[in-house]
Order: structure tokens, then sequence, then C-alpha cells
């Protein structure tokens, strides 16, 4: 099957294309996974501990202000802690909606359970006198949610260390695979590349050493070019070039020398016409003599 050299080149580029479209796809597809992974750390258990976090300031801030409240003798800042009160219920729900580890459901339901009964029991002493012992009461179940929010705010912190470590992980995984794909993709490219380049390299250099020897006159010099490709097509048409041009030269050499030849011949001919006339010449001059001597006579 004849492949032009047009296409070789193509196939070339398609190669490398190849290469770089394989690495990219699997580029891709480990920072995706490690995206994920950081995505689910951040939207599965960061927003739960923010959520936490708050939670816990505003009911240290209700639990400061009836707390103010009692030791000054005046009445608790209705307004903030109605805000403060609407504010944990806005983060409860939140967190309602973003449980993913196991256990954080019965927490975050202890948690709801516990305000419902906090919440009644702070209208109840804002309505009504302010015994100690209501104080107290307060002062109690304030503890009990706050330490579930401190559970809730550790069972994230700790899922968020062993997904942090399992990402680690994935990435030195993923960072050992791409760098044994590069290489070997490096290497493949580097070996095609290298037979690619000799073998255009290999044939320029024997057609430029033929083009010199027809140059110099060697008419002998052949090219022998293996495969189907132009280089074979040219190979082909400068051998029967330099064919031609032997058979031109022995035909020249063979004229000349008939030249030659003929020109010696005719030097011959030269040499024996002069040699006539001066044989013819002798002739006259012994004829004079002899008819001198028959005169003297």
């Amino acid at each position: 099957m004849k492949v032009s050299i047009r296409t070789k080149f193509s196939i070339g580029v398609v190669f490398f294309f190849v290469i770089i479209v394989v690495i990219s796809i699997f580029s891709a597809y480990y920072l995706n996974k490690l995206s994920k992974k950081t995505s689910s750390i951040l939207k599965e258990n960061h927003l739960s501990v923010v959520y936490a976090r708050d939670m816990s300031e505003g009911l240290m801030n209700i639990n400061q202000e009836v707390t103010n409240s009692y030791l000054t003798d005046r009445n608790p800042d209705n307004a903030l802690i109605n805000m403060e009160l609407n504010s944990f219920i806005t983060s409860l729900k939140l967190e309602t909606n973003n449980i993913t580890e196991t256990g954080e459901d019965k927490i975050v339901a202890d948690i709801t359970k516990v305000f419902h009964q906090y919440r009644d029991s702070l209208a109840a002493y804002i309505n009504t006198p302010k015994p100690v012992t209501k104080l107290l009461y307060l002062q109690k179940q304030f503890g009990s949610i706050y330490q579930q929010l401190v559970l809730l705010s550790q069972i994230n912190e700790k899922a968020i260390e062993f997904k942090t470590e399992d990402a680690k992980v994935s990435a030195k995984d993923a960072l050992k695979q791409m760098t044994f794909l590069a290489t070997l993709c490096f290497l493949i490219a580097l070996s095609f590349t290298y037979r690619f380049s000799s073998y255009f390299n290999e044939r320029f250099f024997q057609l430029y050493n033929g083009i010199k020897e027809l140059v110099s006159s060697n008419y002998g010099q052949r090219l022998h070019f293996e495969g189907k490709d132009e280089f074979y097509d040219i190979s082909l048409v400068f051998n029967e070039m330099a064919e031609k041009l032997n058979e031109n030269k022995q035909k020249m050499d063979l004229t000349l020398q008939v030249d030659r030849e003929l020109y010696h011949s005719m030097d011959d001919v030269k040499e024996l016409k002069k040699l006539l006339e001066r044989i013819s010449s002798i002739e006259e001059q012994a004829t004079e003599l002899i008819s001198r001597l028959e005169n003297k006579k």
C-alpha cells in the first residue's frame, strides 16, 4: 500500500494530538475527582461547622443577655433575643438539610428538641417573675444545647480531617499515575519522533549524495529506497535519469573515439600526399638532371 509523505506527516500530527488529548483527559479526570473531594469537604462539613458556630454564638448572646438582665435587675432585650432566636432557627434549618456524617442526624434532632424546650422556657422566663430557679433551668438547657453543638462541630471537624487526608492520598496517587502516563507518552513520542526524523534524514542524505555524484559525472550512482512513497518514486526517476546520462556518456565516448580515429586517418593521408609530392619533385629533378647530362654529350 502506497502511503504518501503528506499522509505520514498527517499521521504524525494526529499521533501527537492523540497524546495531548489522552493526557488532557486523564488530567481533567483526576482534577475533577480531587475537586469533588474538596468540594464535599467545603459543602458537607465546613458549612456544618459554620452553622454550629453561628448557633453557638447566638445562643451565647441570648444567655449573656438573660444573665446580665438578671444581675442588673432589668427586663431582657426582646428584640435582641428574637433576632438571635431567628438566626439560630435559620442556621438549624440549614444544618438539617446538610446532614452527611453518621450520627449527625441524631445530634441535630437532639439540638432541635432541646432548643424548642429552651425557647419555651425563655418565653416563660421573660413573661413571668424571674426567680433564680428559672434562670438556673435556662442555664442548664443552654449547657445541654451548647454541648450538642460542640459535638456537632467536632464530628464535622473530624470528617474534614479524614476527607482532607483522603484527598491528599488521592492527590499523591493521581500524581504518580499522571507521572507514569506522562513519562510513557513522552517515551512513545520521543521514539516516534526519532524514527520519523531518521526516516526523512536518511532519505534526504542519500538523495543529496546521489545528486552530488551525478554532478561529479559519476553516472553509475543509483538510489535504493524501500517503501512506496514519494521517495521511492524519486529514486525511480533518479535511477532512470542516471541510466540515460550513462548511456549518453558511452555514446559520446564512442563518437569521440571514432572522431579521433578519423582524425588520425586524415593525418596519414596528408603525410602520404606530402610523400608523393616529394617523390614527384624528386622525379622531376632527376629527369632534369638526366636531360642536362645528355645535352653535355
